[in-house]
C-alpha cells in the first residue's frame, strides 16, 4: 500500500508542479482536433478525382504569377502543410485524424517523392474509404487510383468501379 501512496504523491506533485502545461497541451490538443474536424473536409473535396488516377504526376501548372508571388506562395503552402504533417503526428497519440491530417499535409508540400508517399497513403483501404466517404458527402465524385505503388505491375484494388 505504501508504493500506490507513493505513486499517486509523485503523480499530483507531476500535476502540481506542471498545471499550466498540461492545459497548454490540452488545449492544444483540443484545438488541432476541432480544427482538423473542419480543416480535412475543405481540403479533401479541393483534391481533383484524377489526381492519384496516373503512375507518375502531371507537370505543375503554373500561374501567370509574378516569381516573387509564386515564391511567397510555395513557401507558405509548404508551411501550411508542415503545420498539418506535425498536427497528424502529434493526432497519432492524441485525439484527431492523424493519418488524414498527414496526408494533407504531404499533399500541400512540395519534395520529391511526394507523389509516391501520397499513392502509397492513399491506397490503404482504410484510408481511400474515408475520404471517398467525405467526397461522397460533399456531392463530389470519388477519388480514382488506376494502381498503387512505383511500378505499373501490380494494382491496389482500389479503383473507382462506378458504371
Amino acid at each position: 500500500m505504501l508504493t500506490v501512496d507513493l505513486v499517486f504523491q509523485t503523480l499530483d506533485s507531476l500535476i502540481q508542479g506542471h498545471a499550466a502545461l498540461l492545459w497548454g497541451l490540452g488545449t492544444l490538443s483540443l484545438l488541432t482536433f476541432l480544427g482538423s474536424l473542419i480543416a480535412i473536409p475543405l481540403l479533401v473535396v479541393r483534391i481533383p478525382a484524377d489526381y492519384f488516377a496516373h503512375i507518375k504526376r502531371h507537370p505543375l501548372r503554373r500561374g501567370g504569377l509574378h516569381p516573387f508571388l509564386q515564391l511567397l506562395s510555395s513557401t507558405l503552402k509548404n508551411l501550411l502543410g508542415l503545420v498539418f504533417v506535425l498536427a497528424g503526428l502529434a493526432m497519432l497519440v492524441l485525439p484527431g485524424q492523424g493519418i488524414l491530417t498527414i496526408l494533407i499535409g504531404v499533399t500541400l508540400m512540395n519534395f520529391p517523392g511526394k507523389y509516391t508517399l501520397e499513392r502509397r497513403l492513399v491506397c490503404k483501404p482504410a484510408v481511400f474509404t474515408v475520404l471517398n466517404r467525405i467526397r461522397r458527402r460533399c456531392g463530389r465524385e470519388p477519388l480514382q487510383v488506376s494502381e498503387c505503388g512505383p511500378a505499373p505491375r501490380s494494382g491496389c484494388g482500389l479503383e473507382n468501379k462506378s458504371p
